[in-house]
């Protein structure tokens, strides 16, 4: 059986789908499009530590959920173990259900200071923070994480180890390196490394997850206990219920360009709705080319959408396009 509930420590998941973490895309807009189609968890944006402690309102801003977003997880990212176990507490004082540690994010400016996937050079600091989260709050703790910082430091199955021993619920292992960041394919056979040597930790498997066939073959592959869907759910909000209907013999559902458009009009009364003008535009700008990637007018649409001055103006386009 592919698809079932994932229990981590007292909080079951309806299902093993999840949905990753996005800096930059998993906002509130983001995440109403996602609950009608019901993955077992879903993940605010990452928030730094060091930000969160001392009680910056744009970072709260990052952190804001609806209820019917429940179960939502909150994602950390930072490298002092000291900032742990009080910006845990504040993540469980704001009603999450799940805190993740971040030691997968490749991107320049959080590695610097040996956050995100600049951890996986240091594994013991990695246990350190874990331990930490683990002893401040009663909700379950997680951790995200590359296979190794390059192919010559592969460590996924240390780390592993070393995030059990923490009280670490799971652990969502992304099969590239650091090094790699986003190029060349993911491979999935650190995946099945790291599901080798857990022990009691559940393993979910996480990289170029892009349709529900995607889904099963990293299943058959590393028998890992879930999947953690990211880049692939962006203009498809819907993949979980996609990637469930494969993988229980359901008939799948038809995703016309008709219904993209709709969800894209959806998308975009959320973010009106959420934010002002100016960044609603910006926005929506990001958005568009999500939705419209496979269009056979996409390009049009996305260069008119990114010339687009006011609100009425990107609703204009949007309406146009679904007339063609």
């Amino acid at each position: 059986m592919y698809i079932r509930p994932l229990s981590l420590g007292k909080l079951t998941l309806r299902t093993n789908i999840i949905y990753s973490p996005l800096a930059g895309c998993s906002d509130l807009p983001f995440r109403r499009m996602t609950i009608p189609y019901r993955p077992g968890l879903i993940f605010c944006e990452m928030v730094k530590m060091d930000a969160l402690v001392r009680h910056d309102k744009g970072t709260y801003r990052i952190l804001d959920y609806t209820k019917d977003m429940s179960p939502i997880g909150a994602q950390l990212c930072g490298s002092k173990p000291n900032l742990a176990a009080p910006s845990a507490k504040i993540i469980e004082d704001l009603g999450f259900d799940v805190l993740d540690l971040n030691c997968g994010c490749p991107v320049d400016k959080v590695v610097k200071d040996g956050s995100g996937s600049g951890l996986l050079k240091t594994p013991e600091k990695i246990g350190e923070i874990l331990s930490n989260i683990v002893s401040a709050v009663s909700i379950p703790v997680t951790v995200k994480i590359r296979a190794g910082w390059d192919d010559e430091n592969i460590n996924c199955e240390e780390i592993v180890k070393i995030a059990e021993q923490a009280g670490a619920k799971a652990i969502f292992v992304h099969g590239r390196t650091r090094e790699q960041a986003y190029r060349g394919p993911a491979k999935w056979d650190y995946v099945a490394r790291a599901k080798k040597a857990a022990k009691n930790i559940l393993v979910i498997g996480n990289g170029d997850i892009f349709t529900p066939e995607s889904a099963k073959k990293i299943f058959d592959e590393t028998s890992c206990d879930g999947v953690l869907l990211s880049r692939g759910t962006l203009g498809a909000p819907w993949l979980a219920e996609d990637v469930e209907r494969y993988l229980t013999n359901q008939e799948p559902i038809e995703r016309t360009d008709s219904f993209i458009l709709e969800k894209l009009l959806e998308h975009f009364a959320f973010i009106k709705e959420y934010q002002e003008e100016r960044r609603a535009i910006l926005d929506m700008r990001r958005v568009g080319c999500w939705y419209l990637k496979e269009m056979p007018f996409a390009r049009s649409m996305r260069e008119k959408i990114n010339k687009a001055q006011s609100l009425q103006e990107v609703e204009a386009v949007l309406q146009e396009s679904c007339c063609y």
